[in-house]
């Protein structure tokens, strides 16, 4: 009889797994997206402000190394002019500003030739190392010992040159600009260097007269570079010591070329 009865209906009992709350599923998955969104927006504006913090920082002292390579040949002929005949320069000497990303920016020195550039420097540097090799060697005085204290002797010019323009800025309130900026200016003393140790070589007793014009073409520069490329962006204005600071620049000039340009292969003479 049980045959007959067919199959007995299934009763079905509660599930092994229930379903989960789909409201808690929202609110833990917003909150757990809220958390995330929250932390990563924070941590980006950490991070941004830190990166944007070194950037400006970096930009501010050192600026951009590449900036001060962008010369080509029409530059670098104007730019001795300038350096060793600063009397005959009949234009302005403020740097050129352009836009850009909303900001103003310097013009390179390639469309701007007042701009400071490292290739000269860098160029006149390495030529003054070979004429002291040259001078060293007609003296009979040539050793590789000779030409690294000839080499340790520009740096150490060089740095001088640098700190010189430094105090002079910090003296002032400034002292905000680029470094690299500062080594592009105090460089140019090498390029008139270069034309006293030449005339040492070769037209002997006139090398007191050069030295002497040289001094006076490179602190003129320097000296018009300053007050209107450098000294225009300081803090604060005394006129009496701002004049005082530029005619130190310009003294300091006949000492120093004097010093570097007189090879011996030695540290003081």
């Amino acid at each position: 009889m049980r045959d007959n009865l067919g199959p007995l209906p299934r009763v079905s009992g509660p599930p092994l797994n229930p379903p989960s709350n789909p409201f808690g599923n929202a609110f833990s998955g917003a909150g757990t997206g809220l958390i995330r969104g929250g932390l990563g927006a924070y941590g980006g504006k950490l991070f941004g402000s830190g990166s944007d913090y070194v950037q400006s920082n970096i930009s501010k002292y050192f600026s951009d190394p590449q900036y001060y390579f962008q010369v080509n040949d029409h530059y670098v002929r104007n730019k001795l002019k300038i350096i060793l005949l600063p009397f005959l320069h009949r234009g302005h000497w403020t740097r050129i500003t352009e836009p850009v990303g909303g900001k103003l920016s310097y013009k390179p020195p390639l469309n701007d030739i007042n701009a400071p550039d490292l290739y000269i420097p860098f160029m006149a540097f390495g030529t003054y190392l070979v004429l002291a090799g040259i001078s060293l060697g007609l003296a009979g005085k040539f050793s590789p010992e000779a030409l690294n204290w000839q080499f340790v002797k520009g740096m150490v010019g060089w740095f001088v040159q640098v700190m010189l323009l430094k105090v002079s800025l910090l003296s002032l309130g400034g002292g905000e600009a680029p470094l690299l900026d500062l080594i592009a200016y105090a460089g140019y003393s090498f390029s008139g260097l270069c034309v006293a140790i030449a005339a040492r070589i070769t037209l002997s007793y006139a090398y007191y007269f050069i030295v002497l014009w040289i001094s006076l073409c490179v602190g003129t520069f320097l000296v018009k570079t300053m007050k209107r490329a450098l000294f225009a962006e300081v803090r604060s204005y005394d006129s009496s010591r701002h004049h005082y600071l530029l005619l130190s620049i310009a003294v300091a000039q006949f000492p120093l070329i004097f010093w570097l340009s007189n090879i011996t292969g030695n540290w003081f003479f």
